[in-house]
């Protein structure tokens, strides 16, 4: 895995890549002294260690507004594409070392946030990874299959709610 690191603004970033850059495994930025929020969103799209794209600026606004010191991302897919459908078409979507990330930066985060949207269905990623997330786990919203919403197209007005395990991908009614 490749890290990368940047500093601009009073804000240090990091980013993981795979070696051949197809895959980026995690983004990291902290501004102050504190705790991070950990973001488990679909997949990366433009964003680096040097810039933000449309979801880790509203991201990273989000992660201010709950008093957070920083934020790390991560993903259900590593594949960086800028539309969903394109994780159809990889041969890898996930990436061979997107998991033990993942489970690495659940582990040691205050919260995590749940932020996926319709798309975690596919490969089943979406209801395998909510089951082994762990600590304060929470969303923005649920959409009507169960799966948690995408903080692009959530007021920060809403506040992340607690996602026990038990009601992850639990049936309507049950």
């Amino acid at each position: 895995m490749i890290e990368r690191m940047a500093e601009a603004d009073g804000i240090r970033s990091w980013a993981y890549y795979s070696p051949c850059e197809a895959w980026r495994y995690g983004l990291r930025r902290v501004w102050g002294e504190g705790p991070e929020l950990l973001y488990v969103m679909l997949n990366p799209s433009t964003a680096t260690e040097l810039a933000n794209d449309p979801t880790i600026e509203r991201c990273q606004r989000r992660a201010v507004q709950l008093g957070f010191a920083g934020m790390r991302i991560a993903n259900l897919f590593a594949w960086r594409a800028t539309r969903p459908q394109d994780l159809r078409k990889a041969t890898d979507p996930v990436g061979p070392e997107n998991a033990a990330l993942l489970d690495d930066w659940c582990d040691g985060a205050k919260m995590t946030l749940a932020a996926w949207g319709v798309h975690g269905a596919l490969m089943d990623q979406g209801p395998g990874v909510a089951r082994g997330l762990t600590g304060d786990v929470r969303h923005l919203g649920l959409t009507r299959e169960g799966h948690p919403r995408h903080p692009l197209y959530v007021p920060y007005a809403r506040q992340p709610a607690p996602w026990p395990v038990d009601a992850r991908y639990a049936p309507a009614g049950g």
